[in-house]
């Protein structure tokens, strides 16, 4: 099996135990996956804070961002806060009714986090950091390059 296949399958492997994982969190808190994706980026992402950002970095359809940021503003877990500068620009904000939301989110990424770095020595997983920054720098370098081509 060639490097790239595996490297493919494994990545697409850790999304799905991901993706399993969370649906707990879906079926606890009557989310969709896409509610709980967007919960789960505003609260790690502070800054990053508008549909558009939500479409470009977790590379959503706006579709489905729009539908899925109605929903959670109609279960009141989110709210829209217009930009003091800019009116047109629209922030979403979680209320705290999604505290037990995020709560639940941070327990499965850490069970997520600690069943795949099972194993793993203080050195292997300070590699592994090393090389997903490096990874990411020249994927974002690369993606840099052709997007001015």
């Amino acid at each position: 099996m060639k490097k790239t296949t595996e490297l493919f399958m494994g990545l697409r492997s850790l999304f799905r135990l991901y993706d399993k994982m969370l649906k707990k969190v879906c079926t606890e808190h009557d989310l969709t996956v896409i509610e709980a994706d967007i919960v789960s980026f505003l609260q790690n992402n502070p800054g990053k804070d508008t549909a558009a950002d939500i479409v470009e970095l977790r590379m959503l359809s706006k579709g489905a961002v729009s539908k899925a940021v109605e929903s959670l503003i109609q279960k009141f877990l989110l709210e829209r806060e217009p930009d003091t500068e800019d009116r047109r620009k629209i922030h979403l904000k979680l209320r705290s009714q999604a505290g037990p939301v995020t709560e639940s989110i941070n327990e499965v990424r850490e069970e997520f986090l600690s069943t795949v770095l099972e194993g793993f020595t203080r050195e292997e997983l300070e590699t592994y950091t090393e090389f997903l920054r490096r990874l990411f720098a020249n994927t974002r370098k690369a993606m840099e390059g052709s997007e001015q081509a």
